[in-house]
């Protein structure tokens, strides 16, 4: 099934509120909607848009989250129509044409997430509609910066600034939401949403236990078999295997993929609309998928470096290597990408350089898993959590005595309504045994911090780690000047180790209070307890 017929598909599904156009547009602005708009970072458009959208009569506070999110879809399908329209006047022009195809494929997802939204907001799954709002927004504002390094034409501009209003208006609905989740149906406790450098934390929903006992089910039934050799199994190539996977993003049901021992030398892509896919190999180092895609040498989006990318929902992985073998030097080349909401990957490895491990969006946890790079290895914009994972820094330049800045994590957060963040907990901070003998044999020119904010409300949470002294005293390091100091937040609690020591840490990062560090648990963060599967 292609992906346009798919989501022709879902639409048919899918309800969603009437148009926004059949309201008279000189309704005036009643105080009702000043109550809900006061919620948001953009009151303005937020007034506007909500005077002549489709408010029912007398409406609940509920009404007017769906009514924001009505107006967001609407000029999502304007803004989709707009791209159609750039990728036929591009043909010939290959960025033009790249970034366009790439633009009309996330707004596809963000298309998907807000319909999915609309459907649960009345079932009360607050958590999930803040969660999927939170990537919509985060794919918005990606397409955006996609044309900007193409805006090289009137109609491109046209589009670029339709996009920045279609921006703003995802994030009141998506304020809207976080409003209505931390303070209730009264519009008149609503204000525009806060991060912990405010002083506000989420609020908790009970339960102490920081970590999550589930992982990857150890009792699944294999459907399929990945030989190298192809003896014993039904596909040679990882790729076959996936597409023999059902397509239906609504299933239940687990496809599992066992991954023999071997060195697969592929591009692997989980589309969309294949959910539940399972990745099973023989271990760490026997099951390795590998590539070498990278934006210095193969003209391409950081995006589409990956060896391997996930795009549906539910995706598993265990017991195996994913690398990118690109080298130090050729600039971002990712080995593991994912967008897949509710995900589990747990006893895997990923090695890389620049750029490792790419937690594009959505909802993903990662335990006992071994991560190696040096610049921003760990990186995106998801909700994500590491728990029992080995950090490694790997060497940056081949001259040991050359030197290197080493960040391990950067955030691209956007705007702080957005439920996302990188979450470490009882990891392991530490370089390889390569590093280890450059940074040994002159630390002074070797400086390596826990993470670095990619974009302006970036959120960075290190907790229970245990980290080694080539971790520089600093600890962050800033991206430029002083961008997004006083808006993000890198917090630090109980960690352990000679690089963890706090008293000279930069004045922008942040010790967690003891009675908000439940606000960073599986449980809360990313609703684990509610889709982790128990892994015996």
């Amino acid at each position: 099934m292609s992906a346009l017929l798919l989501f022709y598909l879902l639409s048919l599904v899918f309800s969603f509120t009437p148009s926004s156009s059949t309201r008279n547009p000189n309704f005036p602005v009643s105080s009702e909607i000043r109550l809900a708009c006061k919620s948001t970072r953009y009151p303005r458009p937020c007034r506007a848009s909500l005077s002549k959208s489709s408010l029912p009569p007398n409406p609940t506070s509920l009404d007017f989250v769906r009514s924001a999110l009505t107006v967001t879809y609407d000029k999502l399908k304007t803004g989709q129509s707009m791209l159609k329209t750039v990728l036929t006047a591009s043909r010939g022009d290959l960025n033009r044409t790249t970034a366009a195809t790439n633009c009309i494929n996330i707004l596809y997802y963000s298309d998907y997430r807000i319909r999915s939204t609309n459907d649960s907001l009345s079932r009360g799954k607050i958590k999930d509609c803040r969660a999927w709002m939170s990537a919509s927004l985060g794919y918005h504002f990606g397409c955006w910066s996609a044309l900007k390094y193409v805006n090289t034409t009137k109609l491109i501009g046209k589009t670029m600034s339709f996009l920045d209003a279609l921006t703003k208006h995802t994030s009141n609905a998506l304020s809207m939401m976080v409003a209505y989740d931390n303070f209730g149906k009264d519009m008149a406790a609503w204000v525009p949403p806060k991060t912990e450098r405010d002083g506000f934390y989420e609020k908790v929903t009970g339960g102490t236990e920081l970590r999550s006992k589930g992982g990857v089910p150890s009792n699944l039934k294999v459907d399929v078999t990945v030989s190298k050799d192809g003896r014993g199994g039904n596909y040679k190539f990882v790729q076959e295997a996936v597409n023999a996977a059902p397509d239906n993003p609504e299933s239940t049901r687990r496809f599992v993929i066992y991954i023999k021992e071997g060195v697969y030398e592929e591009t692997v892509r989980v589309p969309f609309e294949k959910r539940n896919v399972v990745f099973l190999g023989d271990g760490i180092g026997k099951t390795i998928i590998t590539g070498s895609l990278n934006v210095k040498m193969h003209g391409i989006s950081t995006y589409n470096t990956a060896t391997v990318g996930v795009l549906s929902d539910g995706f598993m992985a265990k017991g195996l290597t994913i690398r990118n073998t690109a080298g130090p030097d050729v600039h971002q080349a990712v080995a593991f990408r994912s967008d897949s909401d509710l995900s589990v990957v747990e006893n895997c490895e990923f090695l890389g350089n620049q750029d490792t491990l790419y937690a594009h969006t959505l909802r993903q946890f990662y335990k006992k898993c071994r991560i190696q790079g040096n610049v921003d290895f760990v990186f995106g914009n998801s909700a994500s959590m590491f728990q029992d994972c080995e950090i490694l820094v790997a060497p940056l330049q081949l001259n040991p005595d050359q030197g290197s800045n080493n960040a391990i994590a950067a955030l691209g957060r956007t705007d702080p309504a957005q439920s996302t963040g990188l979450v470490f907990q009882n990891c392991l901070i530490n370089g390889t045994d390569e590093y280890m003998r450059y940074y040994r044999s002159n630390p002074k020119v070797h400086r390596n911090y826990l993470g670095r904010p990619w974009k302006e409300f970036s959120r960075i949470v290190f907790m229970n780690c245990v980290m080694e002294d080539l971790i520089h005293p600093d600890g962050w390091m800033p991206w430029d000047g002083d961008f997004a100091l006083k808006t993000l937040f890198f917090g630090e609690f109980g960690n352990t180790g000679p690089g963890s020591d706090r008293s000279k840490r930069v004045a922008w990062s942040s010790e967690i209070p003891a009675q908000h560090i439940h606000t960073y648990s599986v449980q809360n963060f990313i609703q684990g307890d509610q889709w982790i599967p128990s892994s015996s």
